[in-house]
């Protein structure tokens, strides 16, 4: 048996630990001269939704079940890239993965947009650098390096469509040390992804969102009624690309949900969205 191998078995059948907190950039994240911003903040406005703000040091939060399987989900909540939607887009994600032995990784990306124009840029590096750090540390946390997806919602939806189709165009000096040639996730799992149409034509995908035949797998998750920017269409459009290339992807869309249902038990089909994603990563062979 290969070294390799044999250290991915024991680290594999190690008891789950508590959480671990990765910083991405130990020298701090890459940002424009003079760029400032407040302290980081958590808050609740009453509406029961945790909103983290003001985030200029991203950390990765890995968490290792029991029953660890060797996959991993790097978990990107949504907030229109100026706040994250922290718990029913964030933990309580991660918490019902480790149910299905998935390690998780919990990304907490640069928020609030720092150039509005183009809004995706440091949580793409964010993303990247993640994807590097789960490979080069994938003995440690047990998981296998070719079985390392990605998870969004909203904004973190696109964050998670632009990690798997510009996983490689890099906009920072990278580190061998943390960094990976390939930083393509493996599989990829949008859930309502935002900004992939534009607002005066939801029908149309927008000139990046390119799918090639090396794109990964990816299961897409909406609802109907969702509209704008956010409209269902843009993952019917996507999945449309992938079937053009004939590249495994699979759909859920919806009647009824609106937009940012996450972990929200509405009583609708919606809440369900989870066991139709774990059905897929079982049929994909990352769930057993």
């Amino acid at each position: 048996m290969k070294i390799a191998s044999l250290a991915f078995l024991v680290a594999l059948s190690v008891q789950a630990a508590e959480p671990v907190t990765i910083k991405l950039w130990p020298s701090g994240a890459p940002e424009k001269p003079g760029f400032k911003i407040g302290a980081e903040e958590l808050n609740d406005k009453g509406d029961g939704i945790k909103r983290m703000s003001n985030v200029s040091d991203p950390t990765l939060t890995v968490q290792k079940p029991d029953n660890a399987n060797g996959t991993c989900v790097i978990v990107c909540p949504g907030g229109g890239y100026n706040i994250l939607a922290i718990e029913h887009e964030g933990t309580q994600v991660c918490d019902y993965l480790n149910k299905l032995g998935v390690t998780t990784a919990l990304l907490k990306y640069r928020v609030p947009r720092r150039d509005p124009a183009n809004p995706s840029v440091e949580p793409l590096q964010d993303a990247q650098r993640s994807i590097g750090i789960l490979r080069h540390r994938a003995a440690e946390f047990g998981i296998a390096p070719d079985r390392i997806g990605i998870l969004g919602f909203s904004a973190g939806g696109h964050l998670t469509v632009m990690a798997t189709l510009h996983a490689n165009e890099r906009t920072y000096t990278q580190d061998p040390a943390l960094d990976v040639p390939d930083a393509t996730p493996n599989f990829s799992i949008p859930v309502y992804p935002a900004y992939l149409v534009d607002k005066d034509d939801t029908f149309k995908l927008l000139p990046e969102i390119k799918v090639t035949e090396k794109s990964p797998p990816m299961c897409l998750v909406h609802a109907h009624d969702d509209k704008g920017v956010t409209s269902a269409s843009s993952s019917a459009l996507l999945y449309l690309e992938y079937k053009k290339l004939n590249l495994p992807a699979e759909l859920h869309i919806y009647a009824k949900g609106g937009h940012g249902f996450g972990m929200k038990d509405s009583g609708l089909p919606t809440a369900q969205w989870l066991v139709r994603v774990g059905e897929w990563m079982k049929a994909m062979g990352w769930v057993k």
